[in-house]
């Protein structure tokens, strides 16, 4: 059931635009996002909304994930940060895309989360290609740098600079900025030493928490 599912909201968010490239469609139909979710919210796994994985925290909607997806541009052999990991999904989904050589990095600040996550990511045999670290995402993965991508799931008051400086040259990196109801996507560009940023509409995200986040 959840297969089929899974593959008809895929279809679904090909047809609306938001995702186009076989990579991020061959990810979005393998990685079972039903296995990031409470039970209680099980049943609406391929339901393109936000989902509540609990501590207050949310599994983004697919076409939201998607968007991101296409935007970071990601391929085989990067090394991807990820900041706000939450049950890790998204991690996953770049994990498939970016294959065995790659590894993806996903600092979430709440720890029961960071574990939940752990269990989710090895349910799905994805796990020795993301490693969960709890920690203050905003300040970013200084031991682990430099990172190709970065991606965050959650509402910076401005592009985090520790972030901006761990990206590669060239590098890309795409996170919603703002606060409450004034959110937007941002890609951030990086090559031969300039900085760029794109708006790329408006976004609801939960706040990012930490040295550089909202609160």
């Amino acid at each position: 059931m959840f297969e089929e599912e899974r593959k008809r909201l895929v279809a679904r968010l090909v047809g609306q635009g938001y995702v186009r490239t076989q990579p991020v469609i061959s990810a979005m139909e393998s990685v079972q996002r039903h296995r990031f979710l409470p039970d209680d919210v099980r049943r609406y796994a391929h339901s393109d909304t936000p989902l509540q994985i609990g501590r207050g925290q949310t599994i983004s909607a697919p076409h939201m994930v998607g968007m991101m997806l296409e935007l970071l541009e990601l391929e085989e052999g990067y090394k991807v940060l990820e900041v706000g990991g939450g049950s890790g999904y998204h991690a996953c989904l770049a994990a498939h895309i970016i294959g065995r050589e790659g590894h993806v990095y996903s600092v979430e600040i709440i720890e029961s989360l960071a574990r939940q996550a752990e269990k989710n990511i090895l349910a799905v045999g994805m796990h020795e290609r993301v490693t969960v670290i709890t920690g203050d995402g905003s300040k970013g993965l200084k031991r682990f740098a430099p990172f190709n991508r970065i991606m965050a799931a959650c509402s910076a008051p401005s592009v985090p600079e520790p972030l901006i400086e761990q990206l590669t040259d060239p590098g890309i990196m795409v996170l919603p900025v703002g606060s409450g109801y004034f959110q937007e996507l941002i890609l951030v560009k990086k090559k031969n030493g300039e900085i760029t940023q794109q708006r790329k509409g408006g976004v609801a995200f939960v706040p990012m928490r930490g040295e550089f986040g909202i609160d």
